[in-house]
């Protein structure tokens, strides 16, 4: 199959607004307790911060003896308790976002973490895996905190802007008309560099994601590209490629740029005019200090909203870019989700009239292909590289499906089961290379049955010739880094190997699973394997002559 460019799958941006909405509405849904406590706690600091208004007036006018509504130590023990009120409201919030938010972002990081685990294997295949960790941690992170934090936090600016209209209007309202009137230009200003912007955020995304391609493929293969003499190239790829964002950010930057200064021209002729408005009226007497000090807060109540909805234009066009790229994993086609099931051994394979091929476009793998992999039998499947092994082994592990024919087990009753997913119990698996996770030995070997006893290791253990474990220090609880780091091929093979064994599978297929054992080791695993399990179905994938002296059949693609 063709391997995936790191550019594959770059999320579309032909997605209908109203679509992207819909997926983020669904998402507060998920989310409805911290985005309603959100909303709380915004506007009622919307509320204390419009009563701080209401008596910074009253303590100016009664310090200035413009009022009888109250005595100034009164106006002062009000402005100190609405001061106390909102540093608490406030302190309130920061623990709502630390409870809460990072609870909200690991529950869609493992809703789209497990989209992936149960997506089908052959389309999954397509993204680089750079970029999938980037979605699952950028994008996620992106529209959690939308639904969230953006949506209550615009519900709180909006409120803010309408009560402060309302107060201002109330004390003046030819004053509020003309300061709203910026809003018009808030308008028109979003709706010109709305498009380019959010073009412009898909395609640093897109960016953002190559980078992390580069990065861990690179530090996973750091040891051939130091002894390739590549490092400067990998550096400078890297260095292409952050060229390539740093372009794009800027070019947003001077969109953003260009907006934001229409804005703050609008605001600052708003603030201008309302100084002059309650200079001019101060002078004339027509208004008091307190009202010409409310004046100036509130021109900040009314204008900071709307200086604020224009920051929110670029989280929109950021929150959407994220739910778009997330729609796309999604939507990708799952596997059918059944309960596993286990058929009675032994188990026969039979393929028939199978036909595939990865895509209308590639060649044909198989074309009107039969074979039968009998119960109990040693198969060893040859061929030259590009015949079609690894093929078939995705095959019998359903990991691909057969465009043409099927593929059944047979259990001992004589009952024929169709291959699908479910089926893989039936199996145990050791693929080619270093397949070890990070961890210790133990938990690698746990695995393959996470019930096994010590005994259950070490009998496995030997079995795949890797009594080596228990001469170590450490033995079982030996650490061994990522990808069996710490281990020489050979021995990460065999506990690979051991891992399979403690499996339930009454099929195995070894995918040149001894290829790094030197002759004598691999006769004795090849050995001990087929003594000890004479009635399971065993499947070699080999180049190696030492399988075909135990093979009871050989295919030859």
């Amino acid at each position: 199959a063709k391997q995936p460019h790191e550019h594959t799958h770059i999320a579309s941006m032909t997605r209908p607004i109203p679509h992207i909405i819909r997926y983020l509405l669904t998402q507060l849904k998920g989310y409805k307790l911290q985005a309603t406590l959100n909303t709380i706690v915004g506007v009622l600091l919307v509320f204390l911060d419009l009563a701080f208004v209401w008596a910074t007036k009253l303590a100016v006018d009664a310090a200035t003896h413009q009022t009888q509504a109250c005595t100034l130590n009164q106006a002062l023990v009000l402005i100190g308790t609405i001061m106390l009120l909102r540093i608490l409201t406030s302190l309130s919030s920061r623990w709502i976002s630390a409870i809460l938010g990072v609870k909200a972002q690991n529950r869609m990081r493992q809703h789209i973490f497990t989209k992936l685990l149960q997506g089908q294997w052959a389309t999954l295949k397509t993204f680089h895996t750079g970029n999938l960790t980037n979605r699952l941690e950028r994008d996620v992170n992106d529209v959690v905190s939308f639904a969230t934090e953006s949506i209550p936090s615009f519900i709180t600016t909006f409120t803010q802007f309408v009560g402060a209209f309302f107060f201002l209007f109330f004390m003046d309202s030819t004053l509020a008309i003309i300061i709203v009137c910026v809003v018009p230009f808030f308008i028109i200003s979003s709706k010109l560099y709305f498009k380019r912007m959010r073009n412009l955020t898909h395609e640093a995304r897109n960016e953002e994601s190559c980078i992390q391609s580069i990065l861990q493929e690179t530090l996973q293969h750091v040891l051939i590209v130091k002894t390739l003499q590549r490092v400067d190239f990998f550096i400078t790829k890297l260095s292409s490629q952050q060229s390539r964002l740093h372009a794009i950010i800027l070019k947003r930057t001077k969109l953003s740029t260009i907006s934001s200064s229409l804005l703050n021209l609008g605001f600052a002729t708003g603030y201008f005019v309302t100084f002059a408005w309650g200079a001019t009226n101060l002078s004339k007497g027509l208004i008091t200090y307190g009202a010409m000090l409310a004046f100036i807060q509130l021109v900040g109540q009314i204008q900071g909203p709307v200086r604020n909805l224009s920051k929110f234009i670029p989280v929109f066009i950021a929150s959407f870019t994220a739910a778009e790229r997330l729609m796309e994993l999604e939507e990708l086609p799952q596997e059918e989700q059944c309960p596993p099931l286990k058929l009675t051994p032994p188990l026969q394979l039979n393929l028939t009239d199978v036909k595939f091929q990865y895509t209308h476009k590639s060649r044909l793998i198989f074309n009107h292909f039969n074979y039968k992999f009998p119960a109990g039998s040693v198969t060893a499947i040859v061929g030259e590289t590009g015949a079609g092994k690894t093929t078939l082994i995705r095959l019998l592990l359903s990991l691909v499906t057969p465009i043409e024919g099927n593929i059944v087990i047979t259990d001992s009753q004589g009952n024929n089961y169709p291959m699908m997913p479910h089926m893989r119990t039936n199996f145990a698996y050791v693929p080619q290379g270093n397949t070890l996770f990070s961890g210790t030995i133990r938990s690698n070997l746990l695995q393959g049955n996470p019930s096994a006893t010590d005994e259950e290791l070490k009998q496995a253990l030997h079995i795949a010739a890797a009594d080596f474990v228990f001469k170590k220090a450490d033995g079982l609880d030996t650490i061994c880094g990522e990808t069996g780091d710490g281990l020489s091929e050979g021995q990460a093979q065999r506990i690979a190997i051991a891992r399979a064994l403690l499996s339930d599978g009454n099929i195995f297929i070894f995918d040149e699973a001894t290829s790094s054992l030197d002759p004598t080791t691999e006769e004795i695993v090849l050995q001990r394997i087929i003594t000890h399990y004479p009635h399971r179905t065993l499947i070699f994938i080999t180049h190696r002559p030492q399988v075909l002296k135990y093979a009871t059949q050989k295919l030859e693609l």
